[in-house]
């Protein structure tokens, strides 16, 4: 689905104006693929292709979490993102809600009845399904914590992270079309690790009240927890799912 790209703009007393506006739900990504079927519309390739390319990095780490090489769990996700959208592999899954389990199952079937099919193709030969940036997916998962998680519980780790990711990319976006930069900038680092600088140094480099930046602060925790919630809403075919598959993801980046 595309976002609509037009911007609510809400303005306290000091005349901060802030991006607001939650999206509501509609047509979702998946609704779309989902809808689709076994088909080959653009449009739900297109929807398909867009949470692969989101949602890559957590099955790269859930195939290197099972034993497989960088290397090889690279071209494994590959292999499967090219199979997912060149071939009617969603024939069949109507019941199958939310993105995340559809993925994370095909993938472990994946896993165990496709590697040697896989593995016999030349490598790279096919469809680019989606753009694999291996050296990216290296360091990455060079800093994954050495902990006893489960390829499972690091998939939904990675999982929800890729939401919260999303989800700050977007609230950025609106700010900065909304010459905000340098708000959200300011504020960023206490929305998401909470060791910010003080309303009233924000303050003072904004050159506003500090009781604006509070509001600012406040409203900013607010849209980016709606945008969560839209992001979220992205993956599953219906609207009631949203707040259950929130609490997974919290769930996921507490254990």
């Amino acid at each position: 689905m595309i976002r609509d790209k037009n911007i609510d703009m809400t303005t306290d007393s000091s005349g901060i104006g802030i991006p607001g506006g939650a999206r509501a739900f509609a047509t979702t990504r998946w609704s779309v693929v989902l809808a689709a079927g076994g088909g080959e519309s653009v449009q739900a390739r297109d929807a398909m292709g867009r949470l692969c390319q989101i949602y890559w990095y957590p099955l790269y780490a859930f195939a290197r979490r099972r034993g497989y090489s960088g290397a090889d769990a690279q071209d494994l996700a590959q292999e499967f993102f090219a199979e997912l959208i060149s071939k009617k592999r969603l024939a069949g899954v109507e019941r199958v809600s939310r993105f995340r389990a559809y993925l994370l199952t095909a993938f472990k079937h994946f896993l165990a009845k496709e590697y040697e099919y896989a593995q016999a193709q030349k490598r790279g030969g096919g469809v680019l399904a989606v753009a694999l940036d291996a050296g990216d997916a290296d360091r990455r998962y060079a800093v994954e914590p050495v902990c006893d998680r489960t390829p499972e519980s690091l998939f939904e780790r990675q999982w929800a992270l890729a939401l919260l990711e999303q989800a700050l990319a977007r609230v950025e976006s609106d700010y900065h079309a909304a010459g905000k930069q340098a708000l959200f900038d300011a504020l960023k680092p206490g929305l998401t690790s909470g060791a910010g600088l003080a309303h009233a140094e924000i303050a003072a480099q904004l050159n506003v009240t500090e009781g604006a930046i509070k509001v600012a602060a406040h409203r900013l925790r607010q849209r980016y927890r709606d945008e969560l919630r839209a992001e979220i809403a992205e993956t599953v075919s219906n609207a009631d799912e949203v707040e259950d598959e929130l609490r997974c993801l919290m769930l996921a980046l507490s254990g």
